[in-house]
């Protein structure tokens, strides 16, 4: 029997999968990429063949259907950890799904909770990573980590979170399968800390990077900086590294707004990352859908907004409910 493991190249992917293969040690084949790599499940199908198993974390099930439908069809089994858009769930003797798509959870947190919290410490770093500071800290300080020990996991799933963005391996420290190697070696994160330099390496990378977004001016923002803003980054390499992570800077400096990161794609328009206020998580899912793109009730994004189409965004970004649901 064959084993794969098919997941998001972020902190939120990565650390679920750590999680799972520190309590099933099994060998499987890592398929993972960058953040916006989603349709990955595709890579499996000329290799699964029926009695292999398939674990799929932090990846959108309506964004992987045809591919998802296709290897239960031939008799792969499938277990599906994820927060994000589904489409129509297979109803499929072949398939686990384990989805929750509200505001507080991630599929850190999902796995987690399969697990009963056997790897507590990486869901901690995967859920720091995917900006959820408030639930993660709740949880760290119920599991008796102290300040130094809460701040050393966040930093540490930040790092890893800022490693995932970029248009090709080249514009990242670590591609995802190297960093993930490096990951999976310790079985808790604060080891890890203890003895790799990784995450002092990658907050300074980080650092350096936010330092030259914050000398942008928004191409819009409401008065005296209500209801949000709205950025753009060139297409250099550390504007698409940090394009994700300076969204969320943002989002925890003011969580009663809304924010827009855009970067400008070589071949015109742009991508672009959306973040819900904070104290109103919600609206950012059905903003980018009517774009084109995905994501969820918080967080959400686009993969090429067309030139044209950036006054309509910035009008419907004005206008948008926060706090809805989508």
């Amino acid at each position: 029997m064959q084993r794969f493991d098919v997941c998001n190249g972020d902190a939120d992917g990565l650390c679920a999968t750590v999680q799972w293969r520190c309590h099933e040690p099994a060998q499987a084949r890592l398929i993972t990429g960058l953040k916006r790599e989603i349709s990955l499940l595709a890579q499996v199908q000329t290799q699964a063949q029926a009695g292999d198993e398939v674990n799929v974390f932090d990846l959108s099930m309506q964004r992987n259907q045809p591919a998802l439908s296709r290897l239960l069809d031939a008799g792969v089994r499938v277990r599906y950890v994820d927060h994000h858009a589904t489409g129509t769930v297979p109803d499929h003797p072949l398939l686990q799904a384990h989805v929750d798509l509200g505001s507080e959870v991630c599929t850190s947190l999902l796995v987690d909770q399969l697990l009963q919290g056997a790897c507590r410490h990486w869901a901690l770093v995967g859920a720091y990573g995917d900006n959820l500071t408030a639930v993660a800290d709740q949880m760290a300080i119920a599991s008796g980590l102290s300040q130094a020990q809460r701040q050393a996991l966040q930093r540490l799933g930040e790092g890893i979170n800022y490693n995932a963005y970029g248009e090709s391996e080249a514009d990242v420290h670590l591609p995802p399968t190297q960093l993930y190697a490096v990951l999976a070696r310790y079985r808790d994160p604060l080891d890890l800390l203890a003895q790799e330099p990784l995450a002092d390496e990658l907050d300074a990378l980080r650092q350096a990077d936010l330092a030259q977004a914050r000398h942008l001016t928004p191409l819009w923002q409401g008065l005296q900086g209500a209801q949000g803003r709205v950025l753009c980054l060139p297409d250099e390499a550390w504007a698409r590294r940090v394009v994700g992570v300076l969204a969320n800077e943002l989002a925890n400096e003011r969580p009663d707004q809304a924010q827009a990161v855009l970067r400008q794609l070589p071949g015109g328009g742009y991508s672009v990352s959306v973040r819900a206020p904070l104290q109103r998580p919600g609206g950012a899912a059905a903003l980018c859908q009517a774009f084109g793109g995905n994501g969820r009730a918080r967080a959400a994004g686009i993969d090429a907004l067309p030139e044209a189409d950036l006054p309509r965004f910035i009008d419907a970004f004005a206008a948008t409910a926060w706090g809805t649901p989508g």
